[in-house]
């Protein structure tokens, strides 16, 4: 059997979750990629089994299904339940207006992927890490999950669940042990903003403008950093900020 480690992550077809299935192909993992997005998932599938010879399983996946994401895991084959890596990447923002405006549509939708989504997967994986005797659980959650910012108010409060969560998994699976670890990025120019805007690409290419954002890989590499500590070392939780951004609402632009 292929001795290679194994991680899995949601979320992978674009943005950081795809960067991170890229960074951990590069060296020597093995991938489960989980997606909405099937054509997308099976280019990546092929793109990184070519390029680095590796293992990939994909998954067409909506972390929102409860049962879905119970019937997926459970019926995971014999070999890909030994799950090193957890990378909890599957998020959104949907809209930005002021609380008293917010559309409910989107509040369910932030709750039901940033929240609920996680906590699905988790719950399903975790038995499997302690079955095994090992794992490594990574959030990603948000600098809005730290601090809030003007009509940021929901997904803000998902992010800040996020942080919650991490903090509780780290003291309840330390036990067996199991790492678990937080990434909190600032302005990531990803497909995070035309999402928020609703496929509103003019729109959301303003919120990068006059200043030097973070790029995918800035936080794969960070998530890598945290996945290479010793056994006796883990990294809690790490802030990873544009130099132009100190805090969430404040962007020094040119």
């Amino acid at each position: 059997m292929n001795s290679k480690p194994i991680a899995l992550i949601t979320g992978a077809t674009s943005g950081i979750g795809r960067a991170c299935a890229e960074l951990l192909a590069a060296n020597n993992f093995q991938l489960i990629l989980t997606g909405r997005r099937t054509e997308r998932l099976e280019e990546l599938k092929v793109n990184l089994e070519n390029k680095y010879a590796t293992t990939i399983l994909t998954l067409t996946l909506d972390v929102r299904n409860r049962q879905a994401v119970e019937t997926t895991f459970a019926a995971l084959p014999e070999h890909w339940q030994a799950i090193d890596v957890l990378i909890n990447n599957a998020g959104l923002a949907m809209g930005l207006s002021s609380f008293e405006s917010g559309n409910v549509d989107h509040w369910d939708t932030m709750i039901d992927t940033n929240l609920k989504g996680l906590l699905y997967v988790t719950r399903n994986i975790v038995p499997y890490m302690i079955q095994y005797k090992k794992g490594h659980i990574v959030n990603v959650g948000s600098i809005a999950g730290k601090e809030v910012y003007a009509n940021g108010n929901v997904y803000c409060a998902t992010k800040h669940a996020v942080d919650a969560l991490n903090r509780s998994m780290r003291l309840d699976l330390s036990k067996y042990p199991i790492k678990v670890s937080a990434i909190h990025p600032g302005a990531v120019e990803t497909e995070f903003s035309i999402v928020r805007f609703e496929g509103d690409e003019a729109r959301a290419k303003t919120v990068y403008e006059g200043f030097e954002n973070l790029v995918a890989n800035d936080v794969a590499e960070a998530v890598w950093f945290m996945l290479n500590r010793p056994p006796h070392v883990n990294i809690n939780e790490m802030t990873i900020m544009p130099t132009a951004q100190p805090m969430a609402g404040v962007i020094n632009r040119k």
